[in-house]
């Protein structure tokens, strides 16, 4: 953060400016992480909120989720022979069984 201050009369008023925060999107699991530290862990999100690094927090947290997401629903598909080669036979059954292991871990983190 850059400190420069602003005479006003005898008294001299910082400008406080922000670092930008990090570009990206906040979606269901940083909104969750978000919510999960200010109703539990009240000083962490004050400190990372005031440091300003609370997005780049939220957002790294976000990624490696949905890397963890994604890495689960590969797993039950190959547990479950839900291959390629299902894939290139019958689409709409693939695709049914992929939304079905997708649903399932969704409802599990609600």
């Amino acid at each position: 953060m850059n400190l420069t201050y602003e005479k006003c009369g005898d008294y001299l008023i910082p400008n406080l400016i922000p670092d930008p925060e990090p570009e990206g999107e906040l979606r269901k699991f940083g909104l969750m992480r978000k919510s999960y530290l200010e109703n539990h862990r009240r000083g962490i999100y004050s400190g990372l909120l005031l440091s300003g690094e609370l997005k780049k927090h939220l957002l790294m947290i976000q990624e490696q989720a949905e890397e963890r997401f994604d890495l689960l629903v590969e797993q039950m598909a190959k547990r479950e022979g839900v291959t390629e080669q299902l894939k290139a036979q019958n689409q709409m059954l693939w695709a049914g069984k992929i939304q079905k292991f997708r649903f399932f871990l969704k409802s599990k983190l609600i």
